[in-house]
């Protein structure tokens, strides 16, 4: 590592909501280049859903600047907590996955994460490999080592016993869980959301506890989607996959409301900071929020794909949605007869719910052959072949 301990915070640093403590980061970053000992760096994932999105790109992004700075990633997928289900933010008890879900899931996300992490620096763990092995009195002795009042420090599982609502002690498991995996593997740094501020925390109480150099806790925004005001969420239909294909990933970058752009900008991409800067400035002086869209477009898919890819999304996004014409390629869906639109978007998985099929029909958002629709019991006969078109980007060939 020939970067000094200052220069390699310094880049560690963008983007970052907190670093507690940051001192002791400088520290530990000093000593490894002292010993040529790399530090070990911790992120776990539930794998509750199969898709990854730009959202979760912002903590691997950090992860691969410490593969780059030569530190050592440990990527934990939590296959036996996934199964617990992490209760963060949650007002009550979640439904658990089965294994088989669970597992399914991992696979893909063992898929995903080395578009953004370097495979030959990357230790892929699962927790059930120690977790499965733990006798009864093991676990006693772990929930021995950290109160119920510290649990109840906890916004959410605080106001849910204000409420008088449920709180169950497996869902107390799940942060004692994952803080004995920075035990486990001795982590040096632990990465995660804001939202996961609690548990990384107990994850550096516990290695006080059996006596380890506490870990380094380093938390990151969460990144909002496509509509500008939730978190991104595939559930909510907002937001961009990191697996999409470049024409969508272009689209739907271009959607994003222009307050994000320079967030996007600054989590999402590499882009030097005083560049960002300089665009923040140019469109305060009233240049058009746009360009700086379709540059923010460009870096994503060439940063998922490459260049030559980057120009041939935005050539197409230009034509369709500029020059108001249809995409040269479009996905296709077979209907026995006749079908109920709304039953079609959700079974083509154009949308995926039908509260959510609802609600961009009330908002005038969907479109068969050009014309505007917003009755969910509107019909569709096979036959001739009908173009629908949801918001700006999706469109569906139904034959």
């Amino acid at each position: 590592m020939s970067l000094s301990a200052a220069e390699q915070l310094k880049i560690l640093s963008r983007g970052v909501v907190e670093i507690i403590p940051e001192e002791e980061l400088k520290e530990k970053l000093e000593k490894s280049i002292k010993e040529n000992r790399p530090l070990r760096i911790k992120m776990g994932a539930d794998p509750s859903a199969p898709d990854l999105h730009l959202g979760h790109s912002v903590p691997l992004r950090k992860l691969r600047q410490f593969q780059d700075l030569g530190h050592e990633v440990y990527f934990l997928i939590g296959d036996f907590t996934g199964m617990i289900g992490d209760p963060t933010g949650k007002s009550s008890t979640r439904k658990r996955l089965t294994r088989e879900e669970v597992l399914q899931n991992a696979e893909t996300y063992k898929k995903q994460i080395f578009k953004i992490l370097d495979p030959s620096k990357t230790n892929v763990v699962f927790n059930s490999s120690w977790c499965e092995k733990m006798y009864f009195a093991d676990v006693l002795d772990l929930t021995s080592r950290y109160t119920v009042a510290r649990m109840l420090e906890r916004d959410d599982f605080f106001k849910r016993y204000k409420e008088n609502k449920p709180i169950s002690l497996i869902e107390f498991m799940y942060p004692l869980i994952q803080g004995y995996d920075s035990v486990v593997l001795k982590a040096d740094v632990e990465i995660g959301g804001t939202d996961q501020k609690f548990n990384l925390l107990v994850g550096r109480e516990l290695q006080k506890e059996y006596g380890q150099t506490p870990q380094i806790v380093m938390t990151l925004p969460l990144l909002e989607g496509t509509d500008g005001v939730n978190k991104m969420s595939k559930s909510l239909g907002n937001y961009i996959g990191i697996s999409e294909a470049p024409d969508q990933m272009f689209g739907k970058t271009m959607s994003i409301p222009d307050n994000l752009i320079i967030k996007y900008f600054e989590l999402l991409t590499d882009v030097p900071l005083e560049k960002i800067k300089e665009y923040e400035k140019q469109m305060k002086q009233g240049e058009n929020p746009r360009n700086y869209k379709v540059l923010l477009a460009k870096a994503l898919v060439a940063q998922y794909y490459d260049n030559l890819t980057a120009e041939k999304a935005f050539t197409e996004f230009e034509r369709v949605f500029k020059e108001k014409g249809l995409p040269d390629e479009m996905e296709e869906f077979l209907i026995p007869g006749s079908m109920k639109i709304i039953d079609i978007l959700l079974e083509a998985k154009v949308l995926p719910s039908k509260s959510e099929v609802r609600r961009m029909l009330q908002q005038n958002a969907v479109y068969v052959n050009g014309e505007r629709i917003n009755d969910e019991n509107y019909i569709i006969s096979s036959g001739n072949e009908t173009i629908i078109k949801v918001g700006k980007r999706k469109f569906l060939k139904v034959k």
